[in-house]
């Protein structure tokens, strides 16, 4: 039962998707564009049934799409999935660009220190 519940928060869920570095890489390496499985696979060293069930993840919570393209399906990436990251990380650009205007501050008062010695 509790293998299943974190699988639903796993498919479901954009941040635990993303929490996996095997899948931050694919969504790296598509960034590019779009690519096979079999080149992934390869990329990332891989078993192509690995990098299949990493590339179902992503499909699921929206981060990555997939056409067939002749024999082969094509991966890429689909950035709408990540408005909810980008959303949340945005929350923190005012708290970071505050503390560095803090220590800009706190820089230039120690260089007008100086010069008055």
């Amino acid at each position: 039962m509790f293998a299943s519940m974190a699988r639903a928060a796993t498919t479901s869920d954009v941040f635990n998707a993303i929490a996996e570095p095997r899948r931050r890489e694919i969504l790296a390496l598509l960034r590019t564009g779009e690519r096979p499985v079999a080149e992934l696979s390869q990329e990332l060293g891989m078993s192509l049934p690995g990098t299949s069930k990493h590339l179902r993840v992503l499909r699921e919570v929206g981060l990555v799409r997939d056409r067939k393209a002749g024999k082969q399906r094509l991966y890429g990436l689909d950035g709408r999935g990540l408005q909810a990251v980008h959303e949340w990380t945005g929350g923190f650009e005012q708290f970071w660009n505050e503390s560095f205007d803090r220590l800009d501050a706190y820089v230039q008062d120690l260089k007008q220190e100086r010069q008055e010695e």
